[in-house]
């Protein structure tokens, strides 16, 4: 897992990814949080003709205006978010909470990067962002052409 500072410059960011080399990225609000449900745990399995990702994203608004994931041909995944949970202060039925303990990731926009072994059919990937906070994704090997 490799770290990365809130706002890394287009060149440090690039080379961070290359450096990485199999390893999962995060920035922005993902890195601030501390214990509690934890924001960019990534499963990746594969079969002989597919792989398999589940990434971890509580508190993470589903809206397609704020999160998406783009996923390239040679098997690149990043997944951009906000996070909504964190707050300092909670307002529910007309009443105001001020937080006492504060585990979960800060609110804020994120992302999330790995590579799962490419070549993969980009065009053809099948997701589900489940109630559970689980992102969930099935991508299908390209078929290596003899």
């Amino acid at each position: 897992m490799v770290f990365f500072p809130a706002c890394p410059a287009r060149e440090e960011w690039g080379n961070l990814i290359n450096h990485a080399n199999g390893g999962v990225a995060l920035t922005g609000s993902v890195l601030l949080g501390k214990v509690g449900p934890v924001i960019g745990a990534v499963d990746i399995a594969e079969s002989e003709d597919a792989c398999v990702f589940r990434v971890s994203l509580p508190g993470v608004a589903r809206d397609e205006k704020v999160f998406r994931c783009d996923v390239g041909p040679n098997g690149r995944i990043l997944i951009k978010g906000v996070s909504v949970t964190g707050e300092r202060k909670v307002r529910r039925k007309n009443m105001v909470f001020k937080m006492q303990t504060q585990n979960l990731c800060p609110p804020g926009e994120f992302t999330v990067s790995f590579q799962l072994r490419g070549p993969i059919d980009h065009l053809n990937l099948s997701c589900n962002f489940g109630p559970d906070g689980i992102f969930e994704g099935v991508a299908k090997k390209k078929q290596q052409v003899l």
